[in-house]
């Protein structure tokens, strides 16, 4: 996934995406025929974008609302018993590839909050005041570093959500632009996930197309060099152009004398995470290890107190608490609203709980087009009617792989989907299964972190929003809404474009007679 990081191969095609499951026919009929079963996801990426690119809200509550009111609206058009619409939901929400991603949200988020609270961000302003990287090549390393941090742990989202917490504070306030900061964050993202053979999106993209994992890994790199070089020159170029947010001098002056080198120790940390996540650790593990690491840094230094890191709040007439209020991590408070737990760990949490509400939604919009017909009617259309020759059928493989990506927001549900359908179509035309692995994961790879509503970019916005309370210079007006960045991925779109050229042109392509495939890996 995305994405979501180690798993076993055996994890990805087994869920309700199989093609066994489609050749029993649409399990939910609608009035109107199998194309009124995409009205929830048609609804909502209508919803979607009036929300976030015509009238410029980012906010993730909206969205819910609006994905909320499809599924709503759509059960009228059902025919029949709307039990079966209503489980079809529950059953969309359930699957492994929604859950999964939110558990790479929520260990990335408490990571990331506890490295911000550790003065992580300090450091890393401190290093590049030091080594005088201005405002100009802060995008271009930024994309750099979280390609290489992406590519190690092979959690996009969970990098996003690092990178985000960690990078765009120390970047803006240094004067890059944070529009394009966010974008390279995201570019970074796409590169690990893309390559890195640990992620999930690798894994499903080898194992649907019948292909070992070490052999895509190693015929993919050239097209995704090709869009990073082209991407990185462009981040350099354009960080020359665009201009960075107005901060307060004085704002300025007085972060950058705080900042201590002492902060840089969470480099340690990152780098356990990166070390366990290659040496086959599940991906939940290799953070964990990372957040314990992070902890101990923290209480060592004297970074963060154990009350920074978790923090009861109780009420006077709870019992034992004033005798135990002196306890590190015990507050007696008196105001009601003031009662719950704080601190890293629940921060980073919190921040993700509208997403995490969404994307299951979503995944059970999806859920009732797969069930109900819609999605297979569109690829058998395209099969037909566009793949009439090899090149024909390439582009046909990018195209299909896009639009469900713009439908399916979770990458790695997006590439289980579709990738049977691939699969048909590149066999068809005797096209090699790495081949055919790199159009389906290219296309899912890039786009899961591009459409304002896609998994990959609410990761790094919802991750964003909690950042005006945690630096005091900061505010609502400096954050990047989900609408900005589109153009700004450029990993992401160099990535598609390489691979229309690739269709156009031939490059790269391989047939079943060039290579023939290994037994499928297992991880």
């Amino acid at each position: 996934m995305s994405d979501t990081g180690n798993g076993s191969a055996d994890d990805g095609p087994t869920d309700q995406f199989t093609q066994p499951d489609r050749d029993r026919g649409p399990t939910v009929e609608f009035y109107g025929g199998r194309g009124m079963s995409a009205f929830p996801i048609a609804f909502f990426i209508v919803w979607a974008i009036v929300q976030t690119a015509l009238w410029r809200i980012g906010d993730t509550g909206g969205l819910i609302v609006g994905i909320l009111i499809g599924l709503i609206v759509g059960m009228f058009f059902v025919r029949g018993n709307w039990q079966s619409y209503a489980n079809t939901i529950f059953e969309g929400m359930t699957q492994p590839v929604a859950v999964t991603a939110i558990v790479a949200w929520i260990w990335a988020g408490m990571f990331a909050q506890l490295l911000q609270d550790g003065g992580f961000v300090g450091g890393l302003v401190w290093l590049a005041d030091t080594a005088g990287i201005g405002a100009a090549l802060f995008p271009a390393i930024t994309f750099v570093l979280a390609a290489v941090f992406t590519t190690g742990i092979g959690t996009g989202y969970g990098a996003t959500v690092a990178f985000v917490g960690l990078f765009f504070p120390a970047g803006v306030l240094l004067g890059a632009n944070p529009v394009l900061l966010f974008g390279a964050i995201l570019s970074g993202a796409i590169f690990g996930d893309n390559l890195a053979p640990v992620s999930d999106t690798t894994i499903v993209s080898a194992v649907t197309q019948d292909a070992d994992i070490g052999g895509v890994v190693a015929s993919r790199f050239k097209y995704v060099i090709v869009a990073a070089v082209i991407a990185f020159v462009g981040y350099v170029a354009a960080g020359s152009a665009m201009s960075g947010l107005e901060i307060s001098a004085e704002a300025q002056a007085i972060f950058l004398e705080s900042s201590e080198a002492i902060g840089l120790v969470h480099v340690i940390s990152m780098l356990a995470v990166i070390g366990a996540a290659i040496a086959g650790r599940h991906i939940v593990e290799a953070i964990s290890w990372g957040i314990v690491l992070a902890v101990v840094f923290n209480l060592a230094f004297g970074l963060t107190t154990l009350g920074d890191i978790v923090m009861f709040n109780a009420p006077p007439d709870a019992p034992l608490s004033e005798p135990l209020a002196s306890l590190p991590i015990l507050t007696v408070v008196e105001e009601p609203s003031a009662i719950g737990v704080t601190g890293s760990l629940m921060t980073g949490v919190a921040g993700f709980l509208e997403l995490s509400i969404l994307v299951l939604l979503i995944i059970g919009a999806a859920q009732i087009m797969i069930r109900g017909g819609a999605f297979e009617a569109l690829l058998e259309w395209s099969i037909d009617n566009l793949a009439t020759n090899v090149r024909n059928a390439e582009l046909t493989m990018v195209g299909s792989a896009a639009l469900i990506n713009a439908i399916i927001t979770i990458n790695t549900a997006a590439e289980v989907a579709i990738g049977p359908y691939i699969s048909k179509i590149g066999e068809r035309f005797n096209l090699n299964g790495y081949r055919r692995a790199n159009i389906l994961d290219g296309q899912t790879a890039a786009l899961g972190y591009i459409f304002p509503w896609s998994g990959g970019v609410l990761a790094g916005y919802s991750a964003m929003q909690e950042l005006p309370g945690n630096y005091e210079w900061l505010d609502q007006s400096m954050l990047v809404t989900p609408i900005d960045v589109v153009p700004f991925v450029f990993q992401g779109w160099l990535l598609v474009a390489v691979f229309v050229v690739a269709a156009l042109t031939g490059f790269g392509r391989e047939y079943v007679i060039d290579r023939q495939s290994e037994e499928v890996a297992r991880v």
